[in-house]
């Protein structure tokens, strides 16, 4: 019998690539707003997001004519020489965000290393601490990317086992626990209390009320410097630009990365005040793509559409009906749901032999694609584009996959 399309695609990736990744099993062909299509043409929601990535939707028009323009005349020229869309970018997202610097990289990861590396400056330029004697307060359960410096902070095995050895100059706490931080925080070596609003991977895991705030001023007290992580929680998604906004937290140093582009190619960005940025100097930190033109035009774009279309608003309204529709599934599978904005998750405990994996490839038959995580963890993470007709519909969709087992 002949093999699908996507049979064969997924055989071929199987052959060749790396086993690093265990997909759902649907080959995706194409995407528009919150839709994807697979190589035979079925169409599905797309209720990941590529990890909030595509918060403004699948190739969404004013960004792709971003990417189009720029793409045509000039894409990249390294940070050895001026060009003239850097500048533009660098004023645009400042302004923004309200830091007086910023600090353009590629990945997710790499921000989240550059960031450590600004910190440990400023903790020897500013602080007094002695050399390679700061330290960096992480939290249990953080997913701040795959870099050995960054598994060097993480609580996962899965993350860090048989990789070492490690980095030193963590601190790993309880997330969620003011206590733990206050106890931590009385090292004097301490320079940073990098953490994730929301902790993501680990599976939409909102701290108490009031838990960010009592630690920004915990680290104002102690002067060390608090690092917010919101690549996967910022930019709209939680029903505020940052998460941090819930509590009106201001980061020393702020994170920002997957949505920052649309989706159309990796753009990442430190952002920190002079005080801190100004610590690094030519030839001690860089990118050859970091801050490219093609980057640079698409980020403004990116940023533009969830202004001016009032995303973290409609992640907002949305968001509570998405966690109220959720909650009102009943069935034995269910252990908990829980999420803020349009990022929610559903604690799925096995039921006769059947798991959250089973439940995700139950919904790709029936057309939304979500993926676990930690293996009993299904993350609801729609475009934020998403209107409220599509989202009950969703929500339907869901709920009756779970009445199906």
């Amino acid at each position: 019998m002949d093999k699908t399309n996507s049979e064969l695609a997924m055989d071929r990736e199987n052959l060749y690539g790396a086993h690093n990744y265990h997909p759902v099993p649907v080959v995706i062909e194409r995407g528009s707003g919150v839709f994807v299509w697979d190589v035979e043409g079925k169409r599905y929601f797309d209720f990941l997001s590529a990890y909030s990535a595509l918060n403004q939707g699948h190739n969404h028009p004013e960004i792709i004519r971003a990417f189009i323009e720029q793409a045509k005349k000039l894409t990249l020229t390294s940070r050895a020489f001026y060009n003239d869309c850097l500048g533009e970018y660098e004023e645009y997202i400042t302004r923004y965000f309200g830091y007086d610097k910023v600090l353009p990289m590629n990945t997710g990861a790499e921000g989240v290393e550059t960031a450590i590396k600004l910190c440990r400056r400023w903790a020897y330029e500013k602080k007094g601490i002695r050399d390679n004697e700061a330290k960096i307060i992480v939290c249990e359960g953080n997913f701040h990317g795959r870099t050995i410096t960054v598994i060097s902070a993480s609580s996962d095995p899965d993350s860090y086992g048989r990789f070492g050895p490690f980095t030193p100059g963590f601190v790993k706490i309880p997330y969620d626990d003011i206590n733990a931080l206050k106890k931590a925080l009385e090292d004097s070596t301490v320079a940073g209390f990098l953490v994730e609003p929301i902790q993501g991977e680990a599976g939409v895991v909102i701290p108490s009320d009031g838990y960010l705030r009592s630690a920004y001023e915990l680290c104002k007290e102690k002067n060390v410097l608090f690092i917010a992580d919101e690549i996967q929680t910022g930019l709209a998604r939680t029903g505020k630009m940052l998460a941090c906004d819930h509590e009106d937290v201001r980061p020393d140093i702020l994170i920002l990365g997957k949505a920052l582009s649309g989706g159309m190619l990796p753009v990442s960005a430190i952002l920190a005040d002079d005080e801190i940025m100004l610590g690094i100097k030519p030839g001690q930190h860089g990118s050859t793509y970091g801050g490219n033109p093609l980057a640079a035009k698409v980020a403004i774009a990116a940023l533009n559409v969830l202004k001016e279309e009032r995303l973290a608003e409609n992640a907002e309204r949305l968001g509570k009906i998405l966690l109220s529709g959720l909650k009102s599934i009943r069935h034995e599978m269910i252990r908990t749901v829980r999420g803020k904005g349009l990022f929610c998750a559903m604690v799925i405990k096995s039921y006769h032999g059947k798991d959250a994996w089973d439940v995700c490839l139950a919904l790709k038959e029936n057309g939304l694609l979500a993926k676990p995580t930690h293996g009993d963890i299904i993350r609801f993470a729609p475009p934020l584009i998403i209107t409220e007709e599509q989202l009950m519909e969703c929500i339907s969709i869901i709920k009756k996959t779970i009445e199906g087992f």
